[in-house]
């Protein structure tokens, strides 16, 4: 893929979030994506994926903002830094109480692109941060 294929890739899978369109999020994955989850493990494949994405939708409503996607030479990999706006809508285990605390923070994704899809997702937020915010809320 070229650059500006990757670039939007990216933009596409970003909209397809801010949309909370999993579908469309997901058509744009490869079978065996790698998911690197924010401080936690690596799962492999889409139907893992689909699975974590419905347990996010349950726990978090979020938007992002102040986006910007880099790309590097070749197309073969991305980054996305952004501005994570959220609301915890229900206890996620081992997390804080949920009451539909507010949240802003920086966040980022690293892609690889592999055949016209995405094969790996590695997503950065400042856990701890986070749960700062939640806790005073």
């Amino acid at each position: 893929m070229s650059e500006a294929e990757t670039r939007r890739l990216v933009e596409r899978y970003l909209e397809a979030f801010n949309a909370a369109d999993n579908e469309a999020m997901l058509a744009l994955l490869s079978d065996d994506v790698a998911h690197d989850i924010n401080q936690g493990g690596r799962e492999i494949g889409v139907e893992k994926f689909r699975w974590f994405l419905g347990m996010m939708g349950r726990h978090y409503r979020e938007e992002l903002s102040d986006i910007a996607i880099m790309v590097g030479e070749g197309g073969v990999r991305a980054a996305a830094e952004f501005t994570v706006r959220g609301t915890y809508l229900a206890t996620a285990e081992g997390l804080p109480e949920a009451n539909g605390q507010t949240y802003s923070l920086p966040a980022g994704i690293f892609f690889e692109v592999d055949d016209g899809r995405i094969s790996r997702v590695t997503t950065y937020y400042n856990l701890t941060d986070w749960i700062a915010q939640v806790t005073k809320a």
